[in-house]
């Protein structure tokens, strides 16, 4: 790498239904600011419409609210799911971010991964990928450029589309877009010279292959300039420690069971498939299998060591997930 360690955090935000949604996302922000404190580099959040578990339908709303309530730390969309929207005013919302934040907004793109949001408006999962690559080749001529666009697919008609202001920042804001279980999100960074959202999976080095399928696509159109710092995330960036790793065992006892029930049942992503019937059996997946770690500090960075070797990126940032496996409010343990 030729720049420092980057640290930042994933909020989906990932919480156990029937808690009080609204203490979860205020604890979440909460969390963040709190982050900001401590000197964290940035935090991302995601968008996600049913399933009752990653219950924030809104990152640019999210962003707004941290930013009033942080400094320094730099705020990420992570994704806007781009087949859901009309990319036109998905460009507007985020410039108009860049202004609000004075330059620590952050653009992520992605597809859309729950079939469940997908379906209540119309959008099969089998058309996310081709619906990102035409909205994110749109959003990135609003934002670069100064000619206007016209655009048209079965979704969308843009005409002499441009954005009503220009961007805060100088040139831009960070742009990355996923990268998970299809070359797509890394052929679109390459094209566009944007950064990954790489969600690093056990057995799979850290950014590896998509982040040299990136680079071989950009050299094939010209295009060698990144403008974003990769980021590695949340899959194999999963850390629960503790003073001992028995009491990071006990920690988890919280909330690791919904997690796994949820991505089993639930969401049951393929690219996200975690094995276990009991909580023993969960952790000794998560340890075992290079998925993350529950343990002690050390253990914890070990892992993220393993993942900052494994990259090829220039430019890395460790997204930890925030996965509340274990309950933030602690009861003190009783004086022996």
């Amino acid at each position: 790498m030729t720049s420092r360690l980057r640290f930042g955090v994933f909020l989906a935000p990932f919480h156990k239904p029937g808690i009080n949604p609204t203490l979860a996302l205020q604890n979440d922000l909460d969390l963040v600011a709190w982050l900001d404190r401590l000197g964290y580099d940035e935090a991302w959040f995601g968008e996600h419409h049913s399933a009752g578990t990653e219950i924030s339908a809104s990152p640019e709303i999210m962003i707004a609210v941290a930013a009033e309530r942080t400094r320094h730390i730099k705020l990420g969309t992570g994704v806007v799911s781009l087949s859901y929207h009309n990319p036109l005013w998905v460009a507007e919302r985020i410039v108009l971010l860049d202004h609000l934040t004075r330059g620590r907004a952050m653009f992520g793109a992605g597809p859309g991964s729950l079939p469940t949001d997908g379906i209540m408006i119309g959008v099969p999962q089998s058309e996310t990928r081709e619906l990102l690559e035409q909205s994110l080749d749109v959003i990135m001529r609003l934002l670069a450029g100064d000619e206007p666009v016209t655009f048209k697919n079965h979704r969308w008609d843009l005409r002499d589309a441009r954005l009503h202001l220009r961007p805060y920042s100088n040139p831009l804001f960070d742009v990355a877009v996923a990268a998970v279980a299809s070359p797509t999100g890394a052929k679109l960074a390459g094209r566009h010279g944007i950064g990954l959202l790489s969600s690093a999976r056990r057995h799979r080095p850290a950014s590896m292959p998509w982040h040299c399928i990136g680079m071989c696509w950009a050299r094939k159109r010209g295009c060698t300039a990144r403008r974003s710092t990769d980021r590695i995330g949340a899959s194999s960036a999963r850390c629960t420690c503790a003073e001992t790793k028995e009491q990071a065992i006990a920690d988890v006892q919280y909330g690791i069971e919904h997690w796994f029930r949820y991505f089993q049942a639930v969401a049951a992503f393929p690219q996200m498939a975690v094995l276990g019937d009991s909580a023993v059996e969960m952790i000794d997946f998560i340890n075992q299998s290079g998925l993350g770690v529950i343990g002690t500090p050390e253990e914890c960075a070990a892992q993220i060591d393993r993942l900052v070797k494994q990259s090829t990126a220039a430019s890395v940032a460790i997204c930890c997930s925030a996965h509340n496996w274990a309950n933030r409010r602690r009861p003190p343990r009783a004086s022996s």
